[in-house]
């Protein structure tokens, strides 16, 4: 039986470059958790709501440093969600490691150890999720992080850009925004920023234009 302060369900663990935020292109360890409290209209990891494996975190710590990569990215689901997750990323630190958190918005960032790069997920209109953003957490977040939009349509893309101004993102910590793959036409997107002159990043999903949009492990 693994201690409950060890224990901590895991999705998957795999070796590919970083597809998002600043850190794009760069070789990375990713390590997903299992379990998600949202449920995005657009979400393309489902497969992480149910299931996975309870593992003992020594063990996924020493397995995750062996692969020898630098940057080790935290994600899920909502990886936050789970307690073991905070130490977990402060012993890959401990290591000497970069490492990353994608995490939604909707779970406290204070707990995070200040050496992370938090990647939150602020969620718009169209993911049908957008009451449950905690903005309590933009007041945590430090100049080495990022918030990202994901933008299902011209009503995400406004809101965005309302919620940018209104409270002084951009000044704060780099701010993606990201299309929702195959609804929104990129090229569209990238005009609309251009035109207001947004001071804001705009991204693609790297590695589903690499492999298929579909593909896990990749």
């Amino acid at each position: 039986m693994i201690p409950r302060e060890r224990r901590i369900r895991l999705t998957e663990m795999y070796a590919s470059i970083q597809g998002e935020s600043t850190h794009v292109g760069k070789p990375c360890l990713f390590i997903r958790l299992t379990g998600c409290n949202l449920r995005c209209t657009w979400c393309d990891s489902e497969f992480t709501f149910t299931g996975g494996k309870q593992e003992d975190l020594d063990e996924v710590v020493t397995r995750a440093h062996d692969y020898g990569i630098h940057t080790i990215e935290i994600t899920g689901g909502e990886p936050l969600l789970q307690k073991t997750a905070i130490p977990l990323m402060a012993r890959l630190l401990g290591l000497g490691h970069e490492v990353l958190l994608e995490t939604s918005g909707n779970m406290p960032i204070g707990p995070v150890p200040d050496e992370v790069h938090v990647i939150m997920d602020l969620k718009c209109p169209d993911s049908g999720e957008v009451e449950k953003n905690l903005w309590e957490n933009i007041a945590e977040l430090q100049s080495n992080d990022e918030v990202k939009f994901v933008i299902a349509s011209r009503r995400d893309y406004e809101w965005a850009r309302q919620k940018t101004a209104e409270h002084g993102l951009s000044a704060r910590c780099t701010v993606l925004f990201s299309p929702v793959w195959g609804t929104v036409d990129p090229s569209d997107l990238v005009d609309w920023i251009v035109e207001d002159r947004l001071s804001v990043r705009f991204q693609l999903q790297v590695h589903k234009v690499i492999w298929p949009p579909d593909a896990r492990g990749v």
